[in-house]
């Protein structure tokens, strides 16, 4: 196949992707696995009602909610960085209704997604694309160092060979070095033939997203600490540490699972492997499973109000 020919190919995929009927199939696709997500942990869900209080589950899903909506921020941070102002409206209907292709197994239906929204607002694809790789990158490297809390917590061996990978991850954190970063997404669009970005990425709006970021990991870790404590968990020093750091290393390889949609099944063994010193085994599974389907409900939320918020 040439090069002229392979173009054509990749032009016609995308007209494809860019029609009325394939979008709306495909959200109703990850709207419907997203909520399948919720049902089929619905014995779960009924067994953490009886042991943990409405008040605690209505507080880690508000926890869960501002999680969230800390991506968000930092999403929006970047892509105010790289030259695109968007409102409010647009920038929560574009993240909101992408970050349901999460649910969608490939790893890459969110990057697609809100490329394809950011493009009807006047977002270049290009843009998108690249705000959503750097969040998502800030995210990992964010969530690697703030995971790094929990490893002196954890028993030695719990996490099996997985263990010394985990200590060497924050070191990744110099590609959030704007020098770095800006070199690296200058060769990527060498590499895929595309136009420069308008503006670099500056330290101003790294460190921003970052902060952003760091705080989600912590909303999210408090999350699991409402939930642990609930269930038995001691609530002292070790078992936040354990919790805060525990969800964002459990986050970061789910993220380097992208075969399962949302890294199902990675997340929960590491929470596992984390909390099991603290907490029985059928207490941090039902932990865990309750965990996610909280943040699932959190993802619905936010796509809502992106639904809701059509730009004037």
């Amino acid at each position: 196949m040439t090069a002229d020919s392979g173009r054509g190919a990749l032009s016609r995929a995308l007209a494809v992707l860019r029609s009325p009927w394939v979008r709306w199939g495909f959200l109703a696709l990850a709207i419907g696995l997203a909520a399948y997500a919720v049902y089929a942990a619905r014995d779960d869900l009924a067994q953490a009602a009886a042991q943990l209080s409405w008040q605690r589950l209505a507080l880690a899903l508000v926890l869960s909610v501002a999680f969230v909506l800390c991506t968000f921020v930092s999403w929006r941070v970047v892509l105010a960085d790289l030259g695109s102002r968007a409102g409010l409206r647009v920038a929560l209907r574009v993240f909101g209704l992408s970050q349901l292709g999460k649910y969608v197994p490939g790893g890459v239906w969110n990057v697609v997604a809100a490329a394809e929204l950011g493009v009807d607002h006047g977002i270049a694809r290009r843009t998108s694309v690249t705000t959503t790789a750097v969040a998502t990158l800030v995210g990992v490297v964010s969530g690697a160092v703030v995971g790094l809390v929990a490893l002196p917590f954890v028993a030695t061996g719990a996490l099996g060979s997985a263990g010394p990978l985990l200590w060497v991850l924050p070191a990744v954190a110099v590609v959030l070095l704007p020098p770095v970063l800006n070199r690296l997404v200058a060769w990527a669009l060498r590499v895929a033939r595309r136009p420069p970005l308008e503006r670099p990425l500056g330290w101003r709006g790294l460190g921003a997203a970052t902060l952003w970021s760091v705080t989600g990991w912590l909303l999210a870790g408090a999350q699991v600490w409402v939930l642990a404590v609930g269930l038995g968990m001691p609530s002292d020093a070790r078992g936040a540490a354990l919790a805060v750091g525990g969800y964002a290393l459990a986050w970061v390889v789910g993220f380097l699972v992208v075969v399962v949609p949302a890294g199902a099944g990675a997340r929960e063994l590491v929470l596992l492997a984390v909390l099991a010193g603290v907490l029985p085994h059928a207490a941090v599974l039902l932990l865990v499973l309750v965990s996610r389907v909280l943040v699932t409900l959190a993802d619905l939320v936010l796509a809502g109000l992106g639904a809701l918020a059509r730009p004037r």
